[in-house]
């Protein structure tokens, strides 16, 4: 940190501190000169988070925390800090109202990165696009043993959700694959910054609408016909206006969120597994989350969602 800070003209003046503590990742941070820094070190299952920065720093500068510094083979990063974000710095009808903006924003980015799948997956980023993930599907089977029976039927629909999302005209792009108000940052009109891409995955673009959908549905208390929440729906589906008809598009969203599910539980099976690898001590919190994310393809609701 101390050496990285000196080449861009910045000086530590406090301490370090160690805000964040997980078994795939750890957060530092310091006092600079130039205001609070935070260094990220990850784990070995999402080292990619580093280059991925670099990536998206290039492509899109104005939706993420330009790197200060990046080792791409530690997967270690410094960022500057980026303030509150929307979860800490609003609630009620504005969080659920800044949400749909930053879904929308996102959306517009995802269009951008359509046209770098390719270096996505070669710096790391995991591979969940609609064609692999019926052999997906098997490796969550294995992932989650206690779930093979109640899942293990579903194989036949979830190949026919993901021979339908093959023939869809949305190019694949990047998922963020968490994409809640705690990991996104405001930054002024068109200007939400995104950031924790350590879950993130290639997949159907619209695979992405998971976590935010379901979060504004919940805030919002409706169910998914409520108009309230088709209004949220529809800001983002109309980014993709262009390539499908409105109807087209929200039956591909149902189907990218549900096979979205199993992308979920491969990425919590991953992190769980480096960790275990590494010795790491697991909290009970996290023991069952495989199995937990993989039921939600049992769910009614295709925004079922941990």
């Amino acid at each position: 940190m101390d050496e990285r800070l000196g080449e861009a003209g910045i000086d530590r003046v406090g301490e370090v501190e160690q805000p964040h503590l997980r078994p795939w990742s750890t957060i530092l941070t310091a006092p600079t000169t130039g205001g609070a820094v935070w260094m990220k070190a990850a784990g070995s299952a999402n080292a990619f988070e580093a280059p991925l920065y670099e990536l998206l720093a290039r492509v899109a500068p104005e939706h993420v925390l330009t790197p200060l510094a990046v080792d791409a083979t530690r997967g270690w990063m410094l960022l500057p800090d980026g303030g509150q974000t929307l979860g800490d710095s609003l609630d009620g009808p504005e969080l659920v109202d800044a949400m749909v903006e930053a879904l929308t924003e996102y959306g517009r980015l995802q269009r951008e990165l359509s046209a770098h799948a390719g270096e996505l997956l070669a710096i790391g980023v995991a591979d969940m696009r609609p064609a692999v993930m019926p052999e997906r599907f098997v490796q969550a089977l294995d992932a989650a043993p206690a779930m093979r029976a109640q899942i293990a039927p579903l194989e036949g629909t979830v190949a026919g959700w993901c021979e339908r999302l093959e023939r869809s005209p949305l190019p694949a792009s990047l998922d963020h694959n968490d994409l809640h108000p705690w990991n996104i940052l405001p930054g002024g009109p068109g200007r939400m910054r995104f950031y924790d891409w350590g879950d993130a995955v290639v997949a159907h673009p619209l695979a992405a609408a998971l976590v935010p959908l379901g979060f504004v549905q919940q805030r919002l208390g409706v169910t998914l016909d409520d108009p309230a929440y088709l209004r949220a729906r529809d800001a983002y589906l109309g980014v993709f206006a262009d390539l499908a008809p409105s109807d087209e598009l929200a039956e591909t969203l149902e189907l990218a969120c549900n096979v979205a599910k199993i992308a979920r539980a491969l990425i919590w099976e991953r992190a769980l597994r480096a960790a275990r690898d590494q010795g790491e001590q697991l909290d009970a919190l996290w023991e069952n989350a495989v199995e937990e994310t993989l039921a939600l393809l049992l769910d009614d609701s295709y925004l079922g969602w941990a």
